[in-house]
């Protein structure tokens, strides 16, 4: 489960590595196993060389000796001659007749039980019924291997005369050791191919991981509401060709659906808005209606208190025609976008301005220093201030002592604007409707405030964001890049 969490990239590394490591281990068990039947072949044939040897000798013996060549007379025959063969050929021999019972050996003295008086049944029954009358015996004894070749030995006549017993030690330091020297060497040139695996396979992942990876950083940067632009790999396989090509074509079919989407988004928000304007151009219209009407109703001119209830009438529909121009003035600052003139400007400064327009005397301003450059429209800052103020303002119950705290700081090479107000707060449901164009939880107004905030701050590649807890009060939160 682990593996599969690991990057592509890692588990080529590791595969490579792991094959090298395995390739080693094969071929070093392999080295060992043939080497091992390499010296039981050895040994074997060694053992086959010296008694073909051997028996020759004995041959030339017989052939030459002046005794009969009886099996009574062989200890006589091989008086001497037996250690005389024995040292030309380095090897222990001895002799038995053909009951098993020992005739003669070629070691001067010997420990009792070293060798046997007498053979055993089992090798009398296995040279008698084989057809080269040829029997091998293998003994492990301390940690050594020994082998005991016995076979018949024949007179002139091909008679057999005897046993001929030959003990060999399988002594293996000299092959032991150089098969160490051969593993060693295997080793030192393996661990310079594993050195190199390694570079290597971390070459070779990064080259293959590399195509993948600038895709996977395209696609991780795709945005519906941008231009994305494609990808160009060159020099790839067939498969991240295709993947590149239907990556490229999926962009430009998500930039068709993008184009229709905004276009039918800014159609559908022009007719709401629409909507919302003649709605509310709609309220006011109706008591001016009324009021003239009742006005021609009841004008007379010889009533004394005429001047009066013209005067009444007058501020009635002064007082609509004011609501109707703020929703004009409303719409059209929403409307029309921000111009970018980016003049050099004190944040803290502006901010201070904007808040002189305000006589609440519970604003409290706050600045992390006395001076913060940015480069910011001027008109833009204090309109996005004023109407997050107001904002605040207006979210204050009657009931509560208001209090607002805007603070200035800077971070890195952001400025960050804070508005915080004690007021009723927003709630889970209308969270992400407060950016909304037309939203509003108040009996007044648009609601076209913190949209044209959120237009402003976005248009100079900035972001807000707010936190709010219902009757603890909300604080918006604003920030820009200071170049």
């Amino acid at each position: 489960m682990k593996l599969k969490k690991l990057s592509l990239r890692t588990r080529i590394f590791i595969a490579m590595i792991l094959l090298v490591l395995l390739a080693s281990i094969l071929i070093a068990a392999v080295a060992i196993y043939q080497y091992n039947e390499e010296t039981k072949d050895y040994h074997v044939q060694r053992l086959e060389r010296k008694e073909k040897a051997i028996k020759r000798n004995i041959d030339f013996v017989i052939r030459e000796t002046s005794f009969e060549v009886i099996p009574q007379k062989i200890p006589f025959i091989f008086k001497s001659e037996i250690h005389k063969i024995a040292d030309i050929h380095n090897q222990q021999i001895n002799l038995y007749d053909l009951e098993g019972g020992i005739l003669k050996t070629s070691r001067a003295s010997f420990v009792a039980d070293s060798i046997q008086d007498c053979l055993s049944a089992n090798i009398l029954n296995e040279l008698a019924n084989t057809a080269d009358h040829r029997y091998i015996e293998k003994i492990d004894k301390d940690g050594k291997t020994y082998q005991s070749s016995y076979t018949y030995f024949m007179d002139h006549k091909s008679n057999a005369l005897g046993i001929l017993n030959l003990p060999y030690l399988e002594n293996d330091d000299f092959l032991a050791k150089e098969l160490n020297e051969f593993l060693e060497r295997l080793g030192y040139a393996y661990l310079l191919v594993l050195f190199t695996a390694i570079f290597i396979a971390f070459l070779l992942s990064k080259y293959i991981t590399r195509s993948l990876k600038t895709i996977s950083d395209k696609i991780n940067a795709t945005r519906l509401e941008r231009r994305n632009e494609k990808i160009e790999i060159d020099d790839t396989s067939e498969e991240i060709s295709t993947l590149v090509n239907s990556y490229n074509s999926m962009i430009d079919e998500l930039e068709d659906s993008a184009v229709q989407l905004a276009k039918s988004e800014r159609e559908q928000a022009w007719r709401e808005m629409a909507k919302q304007v003649a709605h509310e151009i709609k309220n006011p219209l109706t008591p001016m209606r009324l009021t003239v009407q009742n006005f021609q109703r009841k004008f007379n001119p010889e009533d004394p208190k005429i001047n009066l209830k013209v005067d009444e009438y007058s501020k009635t529909l002064i007082q609509q025609i004011d609501t109707m121009s703020s929703i004009a003035s409303a719409f059209s600052n929403f409307a029309k976008m921000p111009a970018q003139q980016n003049e050099t400007l004190n944040v803290v400064k502006i901010v201070k301005l904007a808040l002189d327009i305000f006589n609440e005397n519970y604003i409290v301003f706050n600045a992390e220093a006395e001076e913060i450059i940015a480069k910011f429209d001027r008109t833009q800052l204090i309109r996005v201030v004023t109407n997050l103020v107001k904002n605040g303002i207006q979210a204050i119950p009657e009931d509560t002592t208001p209090k607002i705290v805007v603070t200035v700081s800077e971070k890195k090479a952001k400025v960050v604007i804070t508005v915080s107000d004690n007021g009723s707060g927003v709630s889970e449901e209308n969270k992400s409707k407060v950016f909304e164009p037309k939203f509003t939880t108040k009996t007044s107004g648009m609601g076209l405030g913190l949209a044209m905030v959120k237009n402003i701050v976005e248009t100079y590649k900035g972001s807000i964001t707010f936190k709010s807890e219902k009757d603890r009060g909300t604080v918006f939160k604003v920030s820009f890049p200071k170049d």
